[in-house]
């Protein structure tokens, strides 16, 4: 069996991610799922959560904003509303984001979406939490 498998994670505008990977661990609509290579084939939905990424150099996090898995046995497609590697993420903007999107959900406005608000929340503390994370390593 493989050691790697091929890892793409493809955003709207852009390949966020392309590597060969020893391991994907990904939040899936049903729960957590780990892939490693020679997997079944599966196609899931992903959750707002941070994608972990084993390689032989360690373990990265990369913030996805919900999409799909395509797993082969040889290669992994992640399709993606949004990926952010902890590098680019911009503490202060994600910050704002928490609190703008905490306000808009303790409010009385009936015209606030609260899906909406709840979405850009979520989207916001996972972002605050690979920063974090990616701190500490």
């Amino acid at each position: 069996m493989a050691k790697t498998i091929q890892l793409d994670i493809v955003t709207p505008d852009k390949i966020a991610y392309s590597a060969d990977v020893n391991m994907v661990i990904a939040r899936a609509t049903n729960g957590d799922i780990g892939i490693l290579p020679g997997h079944a084939p599966l196609i899931a939905g992903l959750d707002i959560w941070p994608l972990r990424i084993l390689t032989d150099e360690g373990e990265t996090e990369i913030v996805l904003c919900s999409g799909f898995m395509e797993v082969r046995p040889d290669k992994v497609t992640i399709l993606a509303a949004c990926a952010e590697l902890p590098e680019t993420i911009d503490i202060a903007r994600a910050e704002a984001a928490k609190t703008r999107a905490e306000g808009r959900l303790k409010g009385a406005d009936p015209s606030v979406d609260v899906t909406r608000a709840e979405a850009a929340l979520r989207r916001a503390i996972v972002r605050l939490r690979v920063a974090e994370h990616s701190k500490r390593f």
